[in-house]
């Protein structure tokens, strides 16, 4: 497919305008008919679904939710001053009473599992060792203060519960606050959940914003309702197509495929974009049919070759492991398809419906923008040395930043310090000590002799004075089927006479105290831990790493694992194969262009100004201290699809000035006038568009939306300075101009 091939092109045109009324009205009847199956869409809320089957971490995980059913806890915490009588040994009348009524309300929630709730109470009314039952619950029950106490709710697994998770952590959190005093409620599952919440409300509704904010700019740029309301249209019905199709192939919206409408807007605001100010210029000398008929014959091979381009680069995302990452990676595909078809179906009709003109106005200081426009290529043509040089440095500047980057596992750092999560945790962490929940499992007889148990007392106690209170202080808690049969006496000649009576025992006053520790069938016992949730990334993972060398010691086969453990992976697993998506992209890019193009020199150096703004991001994070997280991990594969329109237009109306008899420099200060006062517009609105995800409650969404703007500023950057510099170098006015077809 040549790009300045126009025979086909016109007879498309031609068809295009004199259809436009019917293919408008079927694009409308399409997208009414879409919404329904879109409003269908639902979003796929487990973290497990953000790791690849065949992920150590998951497999360790999966395999500790069969054996022993998963721990997915919530804490709900509060003061109680008068929680002791005066001995210090019995709660009081009073607390004793309100802990309990207050545990029965949040057992009987729908999605709790009622039978494995733990209160101080409950604990208590061990007849055996009063004292030792204390500091056996301290840190989970009882706080070192011991004015703090808390009720452990265990969740029924997703599977088994009748409640979806929103209304039973909704109910929970209801009833922590209307207790007296306020209680504090956290827990990993209830994180995952607001995390997603927050995602999925906040994505939606900034969305809306962020569409009513691009609309104004586009109104202040162009002048025109019309102009404003065609990409908006084109925008809602891409992504109302996509959703539809994807409820269709029962696909569902995953934490990456968040991003998806962004991107969206961000690919059909610059397509629109160009199109207005092609026309636009066009409108001075012909007539509206006329001058669309034209702007169709120029762009059309330049945006589907950018959608092409872009669905290429997406697509290389189908090498990752992960399911929702990969999924992602069709997601877009067919969304810049979509892009094309609904640019195709609703341009023609938009722009040409009525009788009467509306065509786009000049833009504010639209001149002085010409001239800086007219400015920067006049540099580049007096001093190219030093333009290549600033680059060169710049890039080397922001590469250098990349040692400084760091991995965010912090949790609450997702939300901010204001909200009731942080809080939450705040209160819990100074109060019990930690909120991460998760564990050391490792093989065990089929049936427990006390010379086995004596080993895993030992492990118990190589932990604790490694990474406990007498060590770093990094594992808050720790509990193992020896610490409750420590509490029940050996009577050799009454009925506590075995370990099995004694572990019965046990049983009758904590329910699946043996279950959730110890698995006979299988052969696997643990110790459940507790650390710190609000603990830099290094930390835990040090942590995790050095509790499964310290257990393979005594245990050989140990593995640690929980939810803790995942959320401190997560980064991890989203990054482990972005290195070959990222190549495989750039790749698939480099050769669309020379396929595009006819020349593997153009294709070569189109890579420049896409690679460019991902170098400026990633050293951009690392010199302000901004962590990967759950939403920049996929940053550098994202923007690879974020400037490649803008090369492709810019190549392309520079090599029509070339073919129509300019100079190199001539062609260059053209295209620079041209195309480039549409990607300064786009790049405008977009960026103030998605200024509005700095209102989240989810940080990531916040960081998404800064670092997309430094990207496309980057690709603003690389597009109207590196790429100009790189067809200077590689082209002559003595050189052939590229042949017409």
């Amino acid at each position: 497919m040549n790009l300045s091939n126009t025979s086909w092109l016109s007879r498309m045109a031609d068809v295009l305008i004199r259809q436009r009324l019917p293919i408008l009205i079927v694009a409308i009847i399409v997208t009414v008919l879409a919404q329904p199956l879109a409003e269908q869409l639902s979003f796929d809320q487990s973290i497990e679904s953000l790791y690849s089957e065949d992920d150590p971490h998951f497999d360790a995980y999966a395999e500790s939710k069969e054996l022993f059913g998963g721990d997915e806890f919530i804490i709900v915490a509060y003061n109680a001053p008068n929680l002791f009588e005066s001995n210090g040994r019995e709660l009081t009348e009073a607390s004793a009473k309100s802990l309990n009524e207050f545990a029965a309300k949040l057992s009987a929630v729908p999605g709790i599992q009622g039978s494995s709730t733990q209160t101080l109470a409950q604990a208590l009314r061990f007849p055996y060792k009063r004292d030792r039952v204390k500091e056996l619950v301290k840190g989970m029950l009882l706080g070192d203060d011991e004015q703090t106490t808390a009720v452990v709710l265990r969740l029924l697994p997703e599977e088994v519960a009748t409640t979806p998770r929103r209304e039973t952590f909704a109910k929970v959190r209801q009833l922590a606050a209307d207790h007296d005093p306020p209680a504090f409620v956290v827990g990993e599952p209830m994180q995952v959940h607001d995390m997603f919440r927050y995602v999925e409300e906040d994505g939606r509704v900034l969305f809306q914003w962020s569409l009513a904010l691009l609309g104004l700019v586009i109104l202040i740029l162009f002048r025109s309702l019309r102009w404003v309301i065609l990409p908006l249209i084109i925008v809602l019905a891409t992504i109302r197509w996509t959703e539809a199709v994807l409820v269709l192939s029962q696909t569902k919206l995953s934490m990456v495929s968040s991003m998806l409408n962004s991107l969206v807007s961000i690919i059909s605001i610059a397509t629109v974009t160009h199109v207005t100010v092609h026309y636009r210029d066009l409108r001075g000398s012909l007539d509206r049919t006329a001058a669309f008929r034209q702007t169709f014959i120029e762009l059309a091979p330049a945006i589907f070759w950018t959608c092409a381009t872009t669905a290429v680069g997406f697509l290389a995302l189908l090498s990752s492991h992960i399911t929702p990452v990969s999924s992602f990676g069709v997601m877009m595909a067919l969304a810049t398809f979509f892009v094309l078809l609904s640019a195709a179906a609703f341009l023609p009709g938009g722009i040409l419906l009525g009788n009467f003109s509306v065509d786009p106005g000049n833009a504010p200081a639209e001149r002085r923008l010409v001239g800086a426009l007219g400015a920067v290529t006049g540099g580049i043509e007096r001093w190219p040395k030093r333009v290549s040089i600033a680059a060169l440095l710049l890039v080397a500047f922001a590469a250098a930043g990349f040692r400084n980057l760091e991995v965010e596992t912090d949790f609450s750092k997702n939300f901010r310090d204001s909200s009731s999560i942080v809080e939450s945790l705040n209160f819990v962490e100074e109060n019990l000590g930690g909120a991460g929940t998760w564990e050391v499992n490792f093989p065990a007889p089929n049936e427990l002799d006390d010379e086995f148990l004596e080993r895993v007392a030992k492990l118990n106690s190589q932990l604790e004075e490694q990474f406990g209170g007498n060590g770093n202080g990094q594992l808050t808690k720790q509990v193992s089927l020896p610490d409750g049969l420590e509490l029940v006496p050996k009577l050799p000649i009454l009925f506590l006479n075995t370990l099995r009576k004694r572990l019965n025992k046990m049983q009758e006053f904590q329910n699946e105290f043996e279950s959730s520790l110890y698995n006979s069938e299988q052969g696997r016992m643990r110790i459940i831990l507790r650390a710190r949730e609000r603990q830099p990334s290094a930390s835990k993972m040090q942590l995790i790493n050095d509790v499964r060398k310290t257990a393979n010691r005594e245990f050989p086969g140990a593995k640690t694992t929980g939810l803790f453990v995942l959320l401190s992976f997560l980064i991890e697993s989203l990054l482990r194969d972005q290195v070959v998506s990222f190549v495989l992209a750039a790749c698939g890019i480099g050769l669309m262009m020379a396929v595009a193009f006819r020349s593997l020199r153009i294709g070569l150096i189109s890579l420049v100004p896409n690679l460019f703004p991902i170098v400026l991001v990633i050293g951009m994070m690392g010199w302000i201290g901004l962590p990967i997280n759950i939403a920049t991990a996929m940053i550098a594969s994202v923007s690879m699809g974020l400037t490649v329109d803008s090369s492709i237009h810019y190549i392309s109306a520079y090599r029509r000035a070339r073919r129509n008899g300019l100079s190199v420099v001539d062609s260059l200060h053209a295209t620079h006038t041209g195309v480039g006062r549409a990607l300064v517009f786009a790049n405008i609105a977009l960026v103030v568009g998605f200024s509005v995800l700095t209102l989240s409650h989810f940080i990531p969404l916040i960081y998404f939306g800064i670092l997309v703007s430094v990207a496309m500023l980057g690709g603003l950057i690389g597009n109207l300075v590196l790429l100009p510099l790189l067809l200077r170098l590689i082209e002559t006015d003595d050189s052939s101009a590229p042949e017409r077809s």
